[in-house]
């Protein structure tokens, strides 16, 4: 609003000869989205889903539109005449004007209403500018006076989380949308799942069987995979993670960014086994050694030379392994957006989530601790749009009951787990548990132990506790222990369904 005399209205501080750099701002901006509202309050609603008063640079600006705001919602109308009542007036607009005189100013002086968007933009990026200014002023004075127990590393994580919420809130997307447009995002990705392997909505896994009951893993999914431990949950999340990055293909956009058409890159949060141990496994589950004869040293030179192909083979897959022990989820979740940020990022993995830890100081409620965790878990697949596959471990009255095949009600901390999950998996192998029990030889026992032994060996139970977009049930698949390697279970009769 350039109109207005400056000499008269002095709002901001002089910059004809400024003594310090002031921080990015528009008076005019303001003025006109203000005076817009002050004629035709309709004005109000352009703006009001993604700015607020504290986007406003002059304090009493801020105060004229909250004010405003405040009659508007409740109703009745927003004017000069009704602003004046509440705005206070003991306020300094320079030249001896009253805010009656400053209000009447405003609304003569508007533009119109079509241009009121258009300047609360310019408001609100200005305003995350001046953020982005006190985050970095913040850093630096943090790191001058920092006592000597503050770890560096705490205040990097800190400030990658400011700056990932600044990002986050720098949009102006959001809010209802016509419904022709949910149809068209709809109709796009049945046309991606068609030009996809597997024909799927969601990143295939790799095996068949799980592909079909599951139409692959779904973009802001939370995944739980839970078992007693031996059953071969951090194998069967391994080898799906491998099985997407192995599938991996990109496409450079016009604007030169690399965009996903098939598999994913993956993020692997190794809690439990270090990056070695994870890489020995996938090499083994590749190469067919087991990972017990690699790390002993019992290999041919043909075995070596087999693992230096695939290792070579390996190097290129878009696979990232995060190592680190005790992690909190703020920390997996600062982690999750750096790796977006920058490599990409389609899939991330949890092993497992009993081993994170909470935000707060204290834990003596575990059952909160999960609870922060999983939802957490479930905002950050939501937030970046991935599918997050997510190990829990199962309590222990599996062990108690005749058939040990898991339920939900085993969930440890299953409240919270359960209820943020979108898809909750169990693996189950009988074989594990009749190699526990083996009778003594000759015996009748002995016998029909051995006949169920052959009817379990080598295979595994995917049970589907819950799923939202679909069907529970069980999956059957082919576990080779040796290598911990699951693959797609042949059917009896060899050959492949009849269409």
């Amino acid at each position: 609003m350039a109109s207005l005399d400056s000499n008269v209205l002095k709002l901001a501080p002089d910059t004809a000869n400024p003594t310090y750099r002031t921080a990015p701002h528009n008076i005019e901006a303001e003025q006109s989205v203000l005076g817009a509202i002050l004629v035709n309050n309709d004005a109000f609603y352009r703006v009001s889903d993604f700015l607020e008063p504290k986007h406003f640079f002059e304090p009493i600006h801020q105060t004229i539109y909250e004010t405003a705001a405040s009659l508007i919602r409740a109703g009745k109308v927003a004017t000069p005449v009704t602003l004046k009542t509440f705005v206070p007036a003991d306020v300094d607009l320079g030249g001896g004007m009253t805010v009656g005189q400053y209000l009447a100013r405003l609304a003569a002086e508007a533009t119109t209403i079509i241009n009121a968007k258009d300047y609360g933009h310019t408001i609100y990026e200005l305003s995350l500018r001046r953020d982005l200014i006190h985050i970095g002023e913040d850093m630096v004075n943090v790191a001058f006076d920092a006592p000597v127990d503050f770890a560096p590393r705490a205040q990097i994580e800190d400030a990658e989380r400011r700056l990932y919420e600044l990002a986050e809130s720098g949009r102006y997307d959001g809010g209802f949308q016509r419904f022709s447009q949910a149809l068209t995002v709809a109709v796009d990705m049945a046309a991606k799942a068609f030009q996809r392997d597997g024909k799927l909505s969601g990143i295939a896994t790799g095996l068949r069987d799980l592909d079909t009951k599951m139409g692959g893993l779904q973009p802001s999914d939370l995944i739980i995979v839970a078992g007693r431990p031996g059953m071969g949950k951090t194998a069967l999340a391994t080898n799906i993670a491998f099985n997407i990055a192995k599938a991996w293909r990109g496409e450079v956009q016009t604007d030169g960014t690399m965009k996903t058409v098939n598999g994913g890159i993956v993020g692997f949060f190794s809690c439990e086994m270090s990056a070695e141990q994870l890489a020995t496994r996938i090499i083994a589950e590749r190469t067919g050694i087991p990972s017990s004869t690699i790390r002993r040293g019992g290999i041919t030179e043909a075995d070596f030379d087999k693992i230096r192909d695939y290792s070579i083979e390996l190097q290129s897959l878009p696979f990232y392994v995060d190592e680190t022990g005790g992690l909190s989820i703020s920390q997996l979740t600062a982690r999750a957006r750096r790796l977006k940020r920058q490599k990409g990022l389609d899939m991330i993995v949890v092993d497992y989530i009993q081993l994170l830890q909470g935000s707060g100081k204290r834990s003596d409620n575990r059952v909160q601790e999960v609870t922060e965790i999983t939802t957490s878990l479930k905002a950050l697949a939501k937030e970046l749009n991935v599918p997050i596959l997510a190990l829990s471990q199962l309590s222990r009255q599996v062990e108690s009951r005749d058939d040990k095949r898991p339920q939900l009600s085993d969930l440890r901390e299953s409240g919270s787990i359960e209820q943020d999950a979108d898809v909750v998996m169990f693996v189950f192998r009988e074989e594990y548990y009749l190699a526990n029990k083996e009778p003594r030889p000759g015996t009748p026992e002995y016998e029909k132990w051995q006949t169920e032994m052959d009817i379990a060996h080598g295979k595994a139970e995917v049970i589907i506790g819950k799923q939202r977009h679909g069907p529970t049930g069980t999956v059957e698949l082919h576990f080779e222990g040796s290598v911990t390697r699951f693959g797609d279970l042949a059917h009896d009769h060899g050959l492949p369904d009849r269409m």
